[in-house]
């Protein structure tokens, strides 16, 4: 075995811890920007309406809402950007219009860079500078910052497309893994964290009560996922007999 060979078997294994902790990072995100409006959604029932914000960051804050909040919460360790080590025509023109679609965005929404660069919290604009001249490019935390500034009604797409273009690296992670299927994969979670929320009981269990709970549920699940996979593996077998079956008749 050669030492290329012998390189892409480790590496292989590392791409896909990588996918996965990019995965949970993202589900993670959007279950807490939309648990956050949830909170906020209870806090203004009954409740006079808000008097209109006087600064750029009320105005941005009420637009947002808690998912805002959220984003800015990220470390300034997560605001470092690369400079893009342009290796082709075909890379510099990609950057240049993800630039540009970021310049355009910025302009419908009425933000001047310093602006939107306040509403993000960074510590001046030249970032955002650097990103729209198509010479430097995003970290995965900061595209969900802008995620939750300029698409919060909608996120996933504007997610998808900005790291496509401006975080390629992360992407093909998340291609690999399957990004299709991230809305999906969050509403599933989000049913499953909704059994425990419309049990009021539970949260008045002691932390050993929970415990027992705890393993009681995984252990269930772990017995009914084991099932319910056989059975969906002999429905895919049958039905591949059929298939084949049918075909040979055919002929």
């Amino acid at each position: 075995m050669t030492a290329n060979e012998k390189g892409r078997k480790q590496s292989k294994p590392d791409s896909q811890l990588n996918a996965r902790q990019l995965r949970d990072m993202l589900l993670d995100a959007l279950h807490g920007m939309r648990s956050m409006e949830e909170i906020e959604a209870l806090g203004r029932k009954g409740a006079e309406p808000p008097k209109e914000a006087d600064g750029l960051i009320d105005r941005l804050g009420n637009l947002t809402g808690s998912a805002l909040r959220f984003g800015i919460r990220a470390t300034d360790t997560s605001l470092r950007f690369g400079r893009a080590l342009i290796n082709s025509q075909d890379q510099l023109r990609t950057m240049l219009a993800a630039g540009q679609s970021l310049r355009d965005i910025r302009e419908v929404a009425g933000l001047t860079l310093s602006e939107m660069s306040e509403a993000l919290d960074l510590k001046d604009k030249s970032i955002l500078e650097a990103i729209e001249n198509g010479t430097a490019t995003l970290s995965f935390e900061l595209i969900l910052r802008l995620a939750a500034l300029i698409a919060r009604n909608d996120p996933i797409p504007f997610i998808i497309r900005t790291t496509r273009n401006y975080n390629p690296e992360v992407w093909q992670a998340l291609n690999d893994w399957g990004v299709g299927r991230i809305p999906l994969q969050f509403e599933r979670e989000r049913e499953f964290i909704n059994i425990f929320r419309r049990h009021d009981d539970a949260r008045n269990l002691s932390d050993e009560g929970f415990r027992r709970v705890l393993e009681f549920t995984r252990q269930s699940f772990e017995m009914s996922l084991h099932f319910v996979e056989e059975q969906e593996q002999q429905v895919a077998e049958m039905r591949a007999e059929l298939n084949a079956s049918n075909s040979n008749s055919e002929d």
